[in-house]
């Protein structure tokens, strides 16, 4: 055993232990704390408080964050106002595009013309219902004729939200407006006067339009259990399993089923949407029958299954909106002049750009949700999410 190691130089709290650490974390190549502690105390240092001071160093190294830093985060934002407005079904929606899906168009001499099939999911805020249309082609044009499609059924729509999807923001330029915007002028008057408003979330933030991409995770898994027992899909074949799979993830249970006799019903979206249950049937006495009661009973029994829908969907669904399962604390906020690491996913993280923050975008509640990058290669400002960069150093 080395005489340095049996007896050890002992060094306070001072610049030297600094130099000391940082000399030794290079040394071993920016690794943890452990190895950085045993290359010191094997040269014959003991550093008095060597742990914290090990930590610190690490914590503020550059080139550490670089390697293995952890992406900036902020406590959870607040869910949006319409998620706990009470309204009718498909008032406030989430869009989506999903796919896409081979099918047999047509047969020719030479063998079976092909073509491909998209369908766009749109999905409740409020109640979490779901409804599916088929696109032709990914462009604004069949996206637009799905959106008429689906409010000469569902009926007027408020607010729809999205991602910036090349498709969604191409209808929107088709007309130059800052609000929905669609190609036929019919649509275009129809939405105007009923006041539709459309919501982008922020790009590169897919997190944020969670209510619809967990419904598409849904709606695949149930697709692709029907499709096992389809051996030629046809356009209408797969209109069918789509309406097929509304018609399943309309009848699941927003929140736990309750072992409760008292209470054997789910709450679903078909009980709003549909009106039919198992109490719907038992509600017409056919023995007291009167054919001047049929609308008066009729519009007793829809009335009370709607005002028990809103009843539960208050006391048992809204509460489990309210919990945030991470990004709990709030945390530094990103400052313009911050160097920073743009993530990049397509790339190996030693290969992530850096970048300059140049401008931070503050939400209701102070703190910073998105900001403008400007990297060192060619001078582009990028706008990002906080959980796209890691902080590398600031000012």
């Amino acid at each position: 055993m080395n005489l340095m190691q049996t007896n050890p130089i002992i060094i306070p709290k001072h610049h030297v232990s600094g130099l000391i650490v940082r000399y030794y974390h290079e040394k071993v190549h920016h690794q943890g704390r452990q190895m950085t502690e045993g290359a010191i105390r094997n040269a014959g240092f003991w550093l008095i408080g060597s742990k914290r001071l090990v930590t610190s160093h690490i914590h503020h190294c550059v080139k550490c964050r670089k390697l293995r830093g952890r992406q900036e985060e902020q406590r959870m934002a607040d869910l949006p106002a319409e998620r706990f407005d009470i309204a009718p079904p498909f008032i406030n929606i989430g869009v989506d595009v999903f796919g896409p899906w081979t099918i047999s168009t047509r047969k020719t001499r030479g063998g079976q013309a092909n073509s491909k099939r998209w369908a766009l999911m749109i999905t409740c805020l409020v109640v979490r219902a779901v409804h599916i249309e088929i696109l032709e082609e990914m462009t604004s044009s069949c996206f637009i004729n799905a959106l008429r499609r689906f409010c000469a059924i569902r009926g007027e729509v408020r607010m729809i939200r999205s991602d910036c999807g090349t498709n969604f923001i191409g209808s929107v330029k088709d007309l130059n407006a800052n609000v929905i915007s669609v190609e036929a002028r019919p649509v275009r008057e129809y939405l105007i006067e009923n006041r539709i408003n459309w919501v982008f979330n922020p790009p590169h933030s897919s997190h944020m339009g969670g209510v619809w991409e967990r419904m598409i995770g849904v709606a695949r898994r149930i697709l692709n259990s029907l499709l096992l027992d389809v051996k030629h899909l046809t356009h209408e074949v797969l209109t069918t399993l789509m309406a097929e799979v509304s018609s399943i993830m309309n009848a699941r249970p927003l929140v736990p089923v309750s072992s409760d006799p008292g209470n054997p019903l789910p709450l679903t979206p078909n009980t709003l949407l549909t009106m039919k249950t198992d109490q719907t049937v038992r509600c017409f006495e056919m023995d007291n029958f009167n054919p001047k009661d049929l609308y008066k009973k009729q519009w007793k029994c829809i009335q009370y299954l709607a005002d028990q829908f809103w009843t539960r969907w208050k006391r048992e669904y809204l509460p489990t909106l309210q919990y945030r399962n991470k990004w709990q604390q709030n945390r530094r906020n990103v400052k313009e002049d911050d160097v920073v690491l743009l993530r990049d996913k397509s790339l190996h993280r030693n290969d992530w750009p850096m970048g300059i923050v140049v401008r931070a975008f503050l939400s209701d509640d102070k703190k910073v949700r998105k900001v403008d990058v400007r990297t060192g290669l060619d001078r582009k400002v990028f706008t990002r999410p906080v959980s796209d960069i890691v902080l590398l150093l600031s000012e």
